[in-house]
């Protein structure tokens, strides 16, 4: 796979969609309101600026990846744990994983797609 994103894939970015190739098999990630609660949660960040704080920062430790993958797959209707998450493989390694990440934080915070303007 030469990126972390399928080209034609079914994945709306309008909704802030990406899709992954993980363990062979192509997935929707989208990092919903209750998945964005999550990584709140998680990075004990105190709201969703803190949470982009921390995300552009572009110090990530692999966890982190973990977490956000994870969090982006469950909002896009993949019931899966981080430990089963952790367990997965890309062609292409690290640099697949952090493009997946990469990927899903800007079709998130981008503010980019339909509706962005809705609520200025």
């Amino acid at each position: 796979m030469a990126g972390a994103t399928i080209t034609g894939s079914r994945a709306n970015r309008h909704r802030g969609e990406v899709e992954a190739v993980l363990n062979g098999e192509r997935r929707i990630l989208c990092l919903t309101l209750g998945a964005l609660a999550e990584l709140e949660t998680a990075f004990s960040a105190e709201d969703l600026n803190g949470l982009a704080a921390r995300f552009s920062s572009g110090r990530l430790k692999s966890a982190d990846m973990i977490r956000i993958i994870g969090a982006g797959l469950r909002g896009g209707g993949n019931l899966l744990s981080d430990d089963e998450v952790a367990a997965m493989s890309v062609e292409g390694g690290i640099a697949t994983y952090a493009g997946i990440v990469g990927d899903l934080l800007t079709a998130t915070f981008s503010g980019r797609g339909e509706g962005a303007a809705a609520n200025p």
